[in-house]
């Protein structure tokens, strides 16, 4: 598995870019594809919560559902896709570089199941390489201008 590794940096504290990019129901502004996003508990998240997101693929909305594997706030979130074909291993680090900026750095991994074997390789990294990108400047966006 080769991780797809991407950095930013933010000008918002560690606090506001951890809570912001680890949210799901915010999902759906910075992240490509995405139409929906919640926590599977009003609670405040732990190793073991589950995570849902709602995707446009292929002219569908498809729900996957994660478990949050590791959680430190405002420093590190981890999830791990736990169903479906495509399931995708994300880890996210924030470092604070001032009292109001942070370095957000986000790695996003994807196992096959079924024919997601196939796909992932050929269809699913090639296109998050391309959105990662794109989406942490989304969410850069989003948050500096808050």
């Amino acid at each position: 598995m080769t991780a797809i590794v991407t950095k930013i940096k933010v000008e918002r504290s560690a606090a506001d870019v951890f809570n912001y990019a680890t949210d799901p129901t915010r999902f759906k502004e910075w992240q490509q594809g995405v139409v929906d996003g919640r926590m599977d508990t009003d609670a405040a998240p732990e190793v073991g919560t589950r995570c849902v997101t709602t995707r446009r693929i292929g002219g569908a909305n498809r729900s996957s559902v994660s478990t949050v594997t590791r959680i430190d706030p405002p420093k590190v979130w981890g999830v791990r896709g736990i169903d479906g074909p495509i399931r995708a291993i994300v880890d996210l680090t924030v470092k604070p570089l001032t009292a109001n900026s942070s370095e957000l750095t986000i790695s996003v991994d994807f196992t096959g199941h079924g024919i997601g074997k196939v796909l992932v390789p050929l269809m699913v990294r090639p296109q998050s390489r391309k959105e990662m990108p794109s989406n942490l400047v989304a969410l850069k966006r989003h948050l500096e201008s808050r």
